[in-house]
């Protein structure tokens, strides 16, 4: 147990067959998989979810972790978080971004509301909250891509620009970081809203 724990690549790979396993027995508990719209629909929504988990994880690592406490570490110790760990994770985060988007865009076609939800439930007013969900993830999405990878890269010194450019550009990353963190909030109360309040 230890060789695949002590692995992230074989620990996520056995993580994927567990997951393939309980999908396995709750298919023979239930008379066989019945591949079709509904189960392509099932996996985007688990592919969906466990993107969403990744990246507002790393936005709230972030905002709650990482910002807060940047200030606490010795100068010398800084390069560790700047050159190492904050690249690494920003590139999860934007990734994860990305998949979040694409899968639920995915899920939306799927199950027939995608046209609805971008219209705020227009047509017939169900799909109002995902909607808003969905506008406001792609506002994050957005932020993510566009404004604050861009601004980390100058930020971290991936980009090379002066001084007063990079004590602007993190500053300009980090209120889009919180901006992002704000957003997160009632984004996830409409995309829970989808299956629980509809």
């Amino acid at each position: 147990m230890a060789g695949i724990l002590s692995n992230l690549q074989r620990t996520v790979i056995v993580g994927f067959i567990l997951a393939a396993i309980a999908l396995g027995i709750s298919a023979q508990a239930h008379g066989g998989l019945n591949v079709n719209i509904a189960f392509w629909s099932f996996i985007f929504r688990w592919l969906h979810i466990v993107s969403g988990v990744m990246w507002i994880g790393l936005l709230w690592y972030f905002n709650f972790v990482q910002i807060p406490n940047m200030p606490k570490i010795p100068a010398e110790q800084k390069p560790a978080v700047s050159k190492v760990i904050a690249p690494a994770a920003l590139f999860w985060f934007r990734w994860a971004a990305m998949s979040t988007l694409i899968t639920g865009l995915i899920v939306a076609h799927l199950q027939d509301y995608l046209a609805d939800a971008l219209l705020l439930g227009t047509v017939n007013g169900s799909a109002l909250m995902i909607g808003i969900g969905m506008w406001l993830a792609i506002i994050m999405w957005f932020n993510v891509w566009f404004v604050i990878w861009p601004n980390q890269k100058k930020a971290l010194g991936i980009v090379q620009v002066d001084a007063d450019a990079t004590a602007k550009a993190a500053r300009t990353a980090m209120l889009f970081s919180r901006t992002n963190t704000m957003l997160s909030i009632p984004m996830l109360l409409c995309m829970a809203a989808q299956s629980h309040l509809a």
